[in-house]
């Protein structure tokens, strides 16, 4: 939007713009290496304890001998995604009739990409009501494979989901969803099925599988804006959104 070789001088393309001309100067920082490490930890935590606040996540910090300030720990969460997980609208509704399939992942060792694939459903605030949000992530790489949004629940936008991220990543061996009427019924478990993909379905104490889902749209949260353009924005650099920061499995982000 600003050109330099212009005749008008910066300050008052600026001007024109409406935009601060400080701005047009600014490099973002690059993130400590001291920050990256509490990252890392920040990272380890939320899923061990994804109900933890602020001042828990300070108070589990100091416990391992890591002194920091709560505000510094919220402004690491901010620039992470990370918010205490809480009671909201209810996107698993199961259906009577639907089969459900058995939990696969329970011990098992997940050592590279298109091993398994998870896929939920959440929500995003929008300034009047929200809009439901469908996620193919790859759990190896947390990479964003896929994703659609949609005003309804009906699972259309979830088959759409799938078969985009089939079309463009291969195949994994195992899916796994939570038991929802939209990833249980014929539309869905067919498109996996007919590709010979294994289904895994959460069931008790899988309440781990959905933390990166979350995450997701609580970092759309804090853009500017909601929307496609901010789900392109973050889709696009997810593969490095942890700026350095390496996952709980011990491999970067793909």
């Amino acid at each position: 939007m600003i050109d330099r070789e212009h005749d008008l001088s910066i300050t008052q393309q600026a001007e024109a713009l409406n935009i601060s001309r400080g701005s047009v100067y600014y490099l973002p920082r690059p993130v400590s290496a001291n920050d990256l490490e509490v990252m890392r930890r920040l990272d380890r935590l939320h899923l061990q304890f994804p109900f933890a606040g602020s001042r828990m996540l300070r108070g589990l910090l100091a416990a391992e001998g890591c002194k920091i300030g709560r505000r510094h720990v919220k402004t690491l969460m901010r620039r992470m995604g990370i918010e205490a997980l809480y009671r909201r609208p209810r996107t698993t509704k199961p259906e009577p009739g639907h089969k459900i399939y058995r939990y696969l992942l329970r011990d098992l060792e997940i050592t590279r990409p298109n091993q398994v694939w998870a896929m939920d459903i959440t929500y995003i605030p929008m300034a009047r009501g929200f809009v439901y949000l469908a996620v193919v992530l790859d759990w190896f790489s947390r990479r964003i494979l896929a994703w659609r949004l949609s005003i309804t629940m009906e699972v259309s936008f979830c088959v759409a989901a799938l078969e985009d991220a089939l079309a463009h990543h291969g195949k994994p061996a195992i899916v796994n969803t939570d038991q929802g009427s939209q990833f249980t019924g014929s539309a869905f478990t067919g498109v996996l099925t007919k590709q010979s993909i294994a289904i895994s379905m959460d069931g008790k104490g899988a309440w781990r599988d959905n933390v990166f889902v979350e995450r997701l749209w609580r970092t759309i949260k804090y853009e500017e804006r909601a929307g496609a353009g901010c789900l392109n924005s973050f889709s696009a650099s997810i593969s490095g959104a942890s700026a350095g920061v390496r996952l709980p499995s011990g491999e970067a982000a793909a």
